[in-house]
């Protein structure tokens, strides 16, 4: 180790007889305690930047027995009863935030703080107590929903406190979204309203279409209207109390109008209102992975791959263009590899490139009804698609099937997602009709090793992901493991080549996974456990 007044550090038995040069001891030992890379700590990733010159170990958590057992040292007078509840509560969630379903990884630092509290002040009031630790995920309803949910079960009643912070969450955000507006006019019938043609903001009245705290017309914050409409502007709410106050004829005929603009929407998109109910019936399943994906995606940062100089440091390695400098007294002439801190500043210049290969072999529908192989992909499908609309600057993607017939059928084109709710669902359908009547075959090897090679190719973007979707079914087509490994691996650094298994006959699945590199393949029969594994696969690709 070079030091800034230009000593130099020299391990045990070096040869030390220069006057700048220290040996250390026979018996120095340096031990670093470093935080996990990413969300919420920040720290860096240390084992990829230094860990070829230090022995390495990652700290789990201690298990019941340990955690019971230092618990008690911190609360002897605690009840047993008491200290088990919390053990087994915040074990659980901190396997919520190994699986990326919460953001904070609660500790145990957390537990023995509420211990060393409940010690002192037996009286005091648990809810409270637990409350404090919930900051971290309190400003995410879906989060604290799922954190009370798991004490509740554990015995851990905080349910009141839970809904009063939702409450307050709630109104904060209302707050933030609107401003509150009393109107005290009477509505008169629904319509809706005057077109704008400047589209200046107007609030109250009931003339024009888009205004804000008004009544009669299509609007935000006001009461009476038809239905929603947006125009951008600050939103002006009434309250619940004076939106409610209408006469029940006027509600039946903003209802009545409301159902025809709805079909006339539908009408525009093309989407029949049969065709919104199966729409429905799949989106509805994944709402909570979709908002679970959409976080992930919004804490990503992308990767820098390659460690660059970072010059006018006070050690490191010498700049032979600041020996001027260096001569004229300056101590800021050296220079040494290092990465940008991703997290000061950082603006994402290219979007990141993802390619996803889907399953549309004849298996797919044949096999089906065995254990809904078909309707867990087309779920999956979906969840992309709805997640990552709005994060086309961090992910561009795209969409190409695989079945007996071909091996890069396209179903979403780059710079064409699907904009709404007809697109997304015509893009299932056409997934779903092409299993059912494609001629069998398996082309997986194929487009994998095809989607892994054009991705390569391309050149606007930072970091490629492929991954591919499929059932399993090679031992029937006589492939091997080996061949679809090879096939993610098409040498080139920035592309990274993954296979989801979706749907397996017996272990198939599992059996391939074990015959393939570690964390190249993943077994996903629970689509509630996809944005954990697409979370894994971002985490070891992109950030």
């Amino acid at each position: 180790m070079l030091l800034s007044d230009g000593r130099r550090i020299l391990p045990h038995g070096a040869s030390a007889t220069a006057p700048n040069c220290i040996e250390t001891h026979s018996e120095f030992r340096l031990i670093v305690l470093a935080n996990r890379p990413g969300f919420p700590f920040l720290g860096n990733d240390f084992f990829a930047a230094v860990g070829d010159v230090f022995s390495c170990h990652a700290i789990e958590n201690p298990t019941p027995d340990s955690e019971m057992y230092l618990l008690k040292r911190y609360g002897p007078t605690v009840p047993n009863e008491t200290l088990t509840m919390l053990v087994n509560a915040f074990g659980e969630l901190r396997t919520l935030a190994d699986e990326g379903l919460l953001n904070y990884p609660y500790s145990t630092r957390e537990v023995v703080s509420i211990v060393r509290h409940l010690e002192r002040y037996p009286q005091d009031d648990m809810c409270e107590l637990i409350g404090n630790v919930l900051d971290f995920d309190r400003y995410q309803p879906e989060a604290l929903q799922q954190v009370t949910h798991v004490l509740t079960k554990h015995g851990l009643l905080i349910e009141a406190y839970a809904k009063d912070e939702l409450q307050s969450l709630r109104n904060q955000r209302q707050l933030q979204l609107s401003i509150q507006r009393h109107s005290g006019l009477d509505v008169s019938g629904s319509k809706l309203g005057k077109l704008d043609p400047k589209n200046e903001p107007h609030v109250g009245g009931n003339t024009w279409a888009g205004g804000s705290g008004g009544r009669d017309t299509a609007g935000l914050g006001g009461k009476g209207g038809p239905f929603r409409l947006d125009k951008g502007h600050n939103v002006y709410q009434l309250s619940d109390d004076e939106k409610a106050d209408i006469p029940e004829k006027i509600t039946q005929a903003a209802r009545e109008m409301n159902r025809k603009a709805f079909e006339q929407k539908l009408q525009e998109i093309k989407m029949s209102a049969h065709d919104h109910r199966l729409y429905a019936q799949l989106n509805d399943p994944i709402r909570m992975p979709v908002q679970q994906l959409r976080a992930i995606l919004e804490a990503m940062q992308t990767k820098s791959k390659e460690r660059q100089w970072q010059k006018y440091q006070t050690q490191g390695e010498l700049d032979d263009t600041r020996l001027i400098e260096g001569i004229t007294g300056d101590k800021n002439i050296y220079k040494r590899r290092s990465e940008a801190n991703p997290w000061a500043d950082y603006v994402q210049t290219k979007p990141n490139r993802l390619k996803l290969v889907v399953d549309v072999s004849g298996s797919m529908y044949r096999f089906n009804g065995h254990d809904r192989r078909l309707d867990r992909e087309l779920e999956a499908v979906l969840m992309v698609m709805e997640a990552f609309e709005g994060y086309e600057k961090k992910i561009a993607y795209d969409i190409v099937g695989h079945s007996g017939e071909g091996w890069n059928l396209p179903f979403v084109n780059l710079g064409s997602v699907p904009k709404n709710d007809k697109e997304r669902y015509d893009i299932i359908r056409m997934m779903r009709a092409h299993s059912q009547f494609c001629w069998s075959g398996d082309s997986t090897v194929k487009a994998a090793e095809e989607a892994c090679t054009t991705l390569g190719a391309e050149l606007n973007y930072d970091n490629g992901i492929v991954v591919v979707l499929s059932d399993a079914n090679l031992a029937r087509y006589r492939i091997l493991p080996k061949d679809l490994a090879l096939s993610l691996s098409c040498g080139e650094p920035k592309v990274k080549g993954y296979v989801i298994f979706i749907g397996s006959l017996a272990e198939e699945a599992d059996k391939i996974k074990t015959e393939m590199p570690v964390g190249q393949s993943y077994v996903c029969m629970d689509l509630t456990k996809l944005p954990q594994i697409l979370q894994n696969i971002f985490t070891s690709s992109l950030f």
